[in-house]
Formats: C-alpha cells, sequence, structure tokens
C-alpha cells in the first residue's frame, strides 16, 4: 500500500524542478508510505511520477517505485497490491514473455504483463486492489487504472495547463498549478449521501477514476479517453447469464473455496498481518478461513464502547476465543473522540460524513503498533444481503402499496409529526415485529424515513428514499448526475436492486473511502477479501434465497461459518459499526459542534440555509429528536471548510 502521485505539464521545466514539484506533493502522503520515496521525470515531456512506499511485498530497494519496465517503454507508480503473482508468472513463463526479474515485487510482474499483452489486455488478469499510473514512453500518453471494485482511490483533473492526479487531494493541492474552487454540485451531493460519489469531486474541474476503468490522457489533444474494463453490471448479467444451479450444501461447498482462496492470497506479505474483528458474520469469517490456514496464531484485534448498545466487543472476544486468535480489545473514550475528530478533515481530503470512521480510525491505529496488514469483512452485506433494507424493502413496499396513492402523503405527515424519540419509545416491542427478531437501532428515525418513503412509486425510489438524509437542503432538480442514478439493472426484486445500487455507490463511495484513509492514515494496509471479483461474480449467480431467507440475510455465508464456529456465535441481531454519536453530540463533542453551528458561519459558508439546521441542532440538545446523522453531515462539510489546508492555494 503507497501513495502516488503525478502531473504532466504543457511547460518544459527542468529535471530538477519537476523533481522538487513532484516530491512536494508526494510528501504530502508521507502517511501513505512511510517507507521511502521516489521521483522519475521526463522534461522533454512535461512527465513527473512520484511515489510513497509502505513496503508490504518485497521490502528490498528492488521494490521501489517509480518503476520501469524491462524495455524501459513503461515507467509506473502503483498503489495497492495484485494477489494473482504465481498464476501471472506462469502465463508469462507459458507465453516466454517472463523477464529476468530484479526483485519479486507484484510491480515488477505488473510491468512485465503490460510489456507482454498491452496495458488495457494485463488488467482484466489482476486480481487486486489497485490504482495506476503508468507512462507509456512509445505512445505518450499517460493511463490511470483503478481496480474493479474502487477500493483503492485516484482522483485527476486539470490545474491550468497541467494535468494532475494522485492518491489523495492533499497531494494535487501541493501543485502551483493547483487554484481551489469548490464544486457546489458535489456539495449538494454530499449533504444527501454523506460523501462525495464517484466520480465527481468537491473541487471544481477535478474528478475520481471510476471504479474498473482505465483512463488514458493523451498530452498532445489534452483529451481524456474512458473505458471499462469491468462493472457490477458486467457481473450481474453474466450472473443471470448462467445462475448456479446446485444445491445449498454444494454452494457452501464453492463459497467456502471461494472464500479460502481470497482469504489465502490476501495472506502473502512480508510482513506481519492480522485482521479486524467485530464478532460479526463477515469479519468471524475472514478471521476463520485465516486461522484455519495460518501455522500460528492470527493477531485479531476489535474495538468496543462503554454504551452496550454499541458494544459488540464482547462477541468478537467469543469468536476470538474460539478460533484461537492472539487478540487485542480496546474500548473507545472520550479522549479518543476528541483526539480524533478534528483530525478527520484533514484525514479525508474531501467532506466525508459516516461516523463510523472515528472507531476505523481508532482499530486501525491499534492493529498498527501490531502488523502492518489487517484483513477486513468489508463487501459482505452488499453482497450477500446483510442489511435491514434489503429484506424488509419487499414488506415496506407491500404495506405501503396496499394504501391509496392519494393517502399516502398525509399518512407520511403524520407519521412524521411524531418526533423520532417518542417513537423509539412506541417501538420498544419491534423486534417481535420484524422479520427474524431483527432489532434495529434508532427505529424513531427509520419510521421518519418510512414515513418520507409513503410516496415511493417504486423499489428504486425507495431505495433512494432510504440513503438520502438531508433532502430539505437539496434540490432534486439541481443535483448532478450520479451512476446510481442512471443505471437499471435487469433486476426485478427489490432487495437485488438494492443490492447492486450499494455496490456501484455506497460500497466505494462510502465503506471503502472510509476504511482507506481511516487505515492509511496510520500507514496500515486494509485489504478486503470478500471483494475478490471472483465472488461478486458468485454472488449474482446465486438466487434471492441463497443470500435472504427467513428475514435474516448473508444466509449462505452463515452456512460457511457454521464450519467454523458454533451457532450461538452466530445467530445473534445484526448491530453494524454505529457508535453512539447522539450522546457524545451531546457530551464531549456539543462545544466542538456548537461553534461550528454558529449561524454567522454557516451563513458567510454561503453553502445552505442554517436555519433548518440550526433547528435541528437545538431540537438535539433538547433530546426532543436524535438528528445525529444529518448534523453529522454539516459538521463535517463545515470542518473541512475550516481546514486550513482545504482552499489554500499552494505557496
Amino acid at each position: 500500500m503507497c501513495g502516488l502521485t503525478g502531473f504532466v505539464s504543457a511547460r518544459r521545466d527542468s529535471a530538477e524542478a519537476l523533481v522538487g514539484s513532484v516530491r512536494r506533493m508526494s510528501d504530502a502522503m508521507t502517511h501513505r508510505g512511510p517507507d521511502g520515496h521516489g521521483e522519475w521525470v521526463d522534461p522533454e515531456c512535461g512527465v513527473a511520477l512520484g511515489f510513497r512506499r509502505l513496503a508490504i511485498v518485497d521490502l528490498s530497494p528492488m521494490g521501489d517505485q517509480p518503476m520501469s519496465s524491462a524495455s524501459g517503454r513503461y515507467v509506473a507508480t502503483f498503489n495497492g497490491e495484485i494477489y494473482n503473482l504465481d498464476e501471472l508468472r506462469g502465463a508469462l513463463e507459458a507465453a516466454n514473455a517472463a523477464p529476468r526479474y530484479r526483485g519479486h515485487s507484484d510491480t515488477e510482474v505488473m510491468l512485465a504483463s503490460f510489456e507482454a499483452w498491452g496495458i488495457a489486455a494485463a488488467i482484466p488478469r489482476f486480481n487486486g486492489m489497485f490504482a495506476i499510473a503508468v507512462w507509456d514512453r512509445q505512445t505518450r500518453r499517460l493511463s490511470l487504472i483503478r481496480d474493479r471494485m474502487g477500493v483503492k482511490p485516484l482522483y485527476y483533473g486539470f490545474g491550468g495547463q497541467t494535468f494532475l492526479f494522485g492518491s489523495e487531494l492533499k497531494a494535487i493541492r501541493r501543485h502551483a498549478d493547483f487554484s481551489p474552487a469548490i464544486n457546489r454540485g458535489a456539495v449538494q451531493l454530499f449533504l444527501r449521501y454523506l460523501s462525495v460519489p464517484d466520480p465527481h469531486c468537491i473541487y471544481e474541474g477535478f474528478a475520481k477514476v471510476m471504479p474498473g476503468t482505465i483512463l488514458v490522457f493523451d498530452p498532445e489533444t489534452r483529451a481524456t479517453d474512458i473505458t471499462a474494463y469491468w462493472s457490477v453490471m458486467d457481473a450481474v448479467m453474466r450472473g443471470r447469464a448462467q445462475p448456479f444451479r446446485g444445491t445449498d450444501k454444494d454452494a457452501t461447498e464453492r463459497l467456502d473455496e471461494l472464500l479460502r482462496d481470497a482469504v489465502r492470497l490476501r495472506m502473502v506479505a512480508d510482513v506481519p498481518v492480522g485482521v479486524f474483528l467485530s464478532g460479526g458474520v463477515d469479519s468471524s469469517v475472514v478471521a476463520a478461513l485465516m486461522q484455519a490456514q495460518s501455522p500460528t496464531p492470527v493477531r485479531s484485534v476489535a474495538i468496543g464502547f462503554s454504551d452496550a448498545g454499541y458494544n459488540e466487543a464482547p462477541h468478537a472476544k467469543a469468536v476470538a476465543a474460539h478460533l484461537g486468535t492472539v487478540h487485542t480489545e480496546v474500548v473507545m473514550t472520550s479522549a479518543d473522540v476528541m483526539r480524533i475528530v478534528p483530525r478527520l478533515p484533514t484525514m479525508y481530503d474531501e467532506p466525508f460524513a459516516d461516523s463510523s470512521q472515528i472507531p476505523t480510525h481508532l482499530v486501525s491505529a491499534v492493529a498498527r503498533q501490531q502488523v502492518t496488514v489487517s484483513l477486513s469483512g468489508d463487501g459482505g452485506d452488499e453482497l450477500f444481503g446483510g442489511y435491514t433494507r434489503y429484506f424488509v424493502g419487499d414488506e415496506v413496499l407491500r404495506r405501503v402499496g396496499v394504501v391509496p396513492g392519494w393517502m399516502r402523503p398525509a399518512i407520511g405527515r403524520a407519521l412524521l409529526r411524531i418526533p423520532p424519540h417518542l417513537w423509539d419509545r412506541v417501538l420498544s416491542g419491534l423486534r417481535a415485529w420484524l422479520p427474524g427478531g431483527q432489532q434495529p437501532t434508532r427505529p424513531g428515525a427509520r419510521v421518519h424515513k418510512l414515513a418520507r418513503a409513503m410516496a415511493a412509486p417504486d423499489p428504486d425510489a425507495l431505495y433512494f428514499e432510504l440513503v438520502s438524509n438531508w433532502i430539505e437542503l437539496v434540490s432534486d432538480g439541481s443535483l448532478p448526475a450520479t451512476p446510481v442514478k442512471t443505471l437499471a439493472p435487469p433486476l426485478a426484486d427489490a432487495a437485488e436492486r438494492m443490492m447492486f445500487f450499494d455496490q456501484i455507490s455506497y460500497l466505494p463511495n462510502d465503506i471503502l473511502t472510509k476504511v482507506d484513509r481511516a487505515s492509511m492514515a496510520v500507514s496500515l494496509e486494509a485489504r478486503e477479501p470478500l471483494l475478490d471479483y471472483r465472488l461478486v461474480e458468485f454472488a449474482w449467480q446465486l438466487p434471492r434465497a441463497m443470500k435472504i431467507r427467513d428475514g435474516k440475510g448473508k444466509y449462505l455465508l452463515r452456512e460457511v461459518l457454521r464450519r467454523y464456529v458454533p451457532d450461538a456465535l452466530i445467530e445473534r441481531p445484526k448491530m453494524g459499526f454505529g457508535i453512539p454519536l447522539a450522546s457524545w453530540l451531546r457530551g464531549p463533542l456539543r462545544a466542538w459542534a456548537d461553534e461550528l453551528l454558529d449561524p454567522e458561519a454557516m451563513r458567510h459558508a454561503d453553502l445552505f440555509d442554517p436555519t433548518p439546521v440550526r433547528r435541528k441542532w437545538e431540537e438535539h440538545l433538547a433530546g426532543t429528536r436524535d438528528a445525529e446523522q444529518e448534523l453529522w453531515g454539516v459538521l463535517m462539510l463545515l470542518a473541512w471548510l475550516r481546514d486550513p489546508d482545504s482552499l489554500r492555494s499552494p505557496a
């Protein structure tokens, strides 16, 4: 795991000037690569590549970047890991295209693959997480490449006549040609979704490389050409064309095989490897398969809270004890919160408001004291139907559907008149009503979402209502287009449509962004075996009943986990990685939040109407409603605006 950056300039600066510029950019990402740096420049073409290295595979100087291919045609910087090295080496040898390797890094194999098959043909052969920048000295074109699911970030855009790119915006901001200007459309998207969705960026003129695509920049024409080499939509289409025909037992066996291999590949490293363990199904499966393939006890890390309603640490401890891992548990304190929150704007570069970013950063910091790589269970919910909205979506639509259309808005308004905290009390017996005995957190907030969904005419409209936040602060008519709003999968089932939308939006824009920035801030590489593309494709071959059954999600994952741990450690209500944010905002974070939510300060920002924000803040403090989700989004935006680097031009 590393950080890459660079630029292609219309000017023809000296080699010394180019190196100086790109080194300043890469130095902004020392946290992504504390083990060294490297630069490569071509003054004739105005090209500069910069790199910060976190040494994971081949710790010797032979793994340093930027790295040139054997012939010298390709020069690349590469963030991430390519796991199927043995397979690629074998294919290169079979094609008589294997070079005399200088070391054993995946970067060298990647470059040999480019020389043997060309970039466009080589990339689909890679199984990994990656962001790649490669300069072709023969065609004089730059290629920017992002992995299939969007695990690794990659930004790009123009600063004047200079094409800039990097793993993080803080590197791009260091270039003299960068001129900061806020993208107001991106702000509106953020307030609704609590992250800036791909391909948008918080800065005008900049964007993110989309997952599964190759962007080619031609300096002569200044044009960019984008092609997709893989997509979730393609996986859906192939899965529907060739569905899995076996029994539950057959599917469990196949999933176990795929999971075991995905985990095995991600355990390969020349540094210590551990696992994030929450005690939930996803992380427990990963931990179990790691321990099953490790000759020594695996190191696992969990985080807990003093608030029992959010504390999964006891479950993690029980799973760890059964598996025999070397387990570390840390309880988050108010001091941790106050230490981490001020760092979030710098850590995330763009406004980002999934509040579980706080414990994710803390658990990463604890893990980094013991290991350099940590596996996680991210992706299990989206692939195998773990979120509550999947298995209650049909029920909601069925119940709403019996209400005449003209009555729905009135009923919705009536439901909204009762504050969420009162709904929490009224619905204290909700567990018996929900499928599978699921007990959601903040049921009152969910009732309000349902009330707003009363007018939803179809499953897609219901989904967008469920994932939206500050609806009254943004106008649908002015929201920029995003892939999740423009792609329509060939899926009739409401739950499967929601899973598709999550895989192309919520997963890369929220979950993977959260984990990447939180872990890389402490120089920890996070790997996601459940997002191995073979697993994604297999999941789309499965019928819904192998994902959601009897009102519970992740049926098949549970069946695999039963092979390694007893039922008592599996069958418990899903909690998610939530935090007691509502009480924190009334307690240790109150002074910090109150300062940011000053009406004059919000008016000065000139990005939204401060009146409804202030009203919700006062209601939240009074305890008449829990509005932490919406407030956290505004707070993260305002904190980002105050970050000294967010809107500062390079010195």
